[in-house]
């Protein structure tokens, strides 16, 4: 699928997983398990997850992890698609 139309799909997706201070670590196996069972995932990063790094390698870390792909970030939060 095309990243556009992946796009206007996520667009009104609502937020299923949130990155807290833990950091990415904790909440790999729940991303894994939700892109189980839907192919679009919206992340949202909260700022005591950022500690110095911006969204966009957080959100790179946690698919690579998943084997995801992320399809866009904006903001604090970051969809992933697998």
């Amino acid at each position: 699928m095309d990243t556009q139309a992946l796009r206007k799909r996520a667009h009104d997706l609502d937020v299923t997983l949130w990155v807290g201070k833990g950091g990415v670590d904790p909440v790999v196996d729940e991303c894994d398990d939700q892109l189980k069972g839907e192919d679009l995932v919206k992340v949202k990063f909260l700022r005591s997850a950022q500690g110095g790094t911006d969204v966009e390698s957080l959100a790179a870390d946690l698919a690579e992890r998943t084997n995801a792909a992320v399809v866009e970030t904006r903001g604090n939060t970051a969809v992933l698609y697998r």
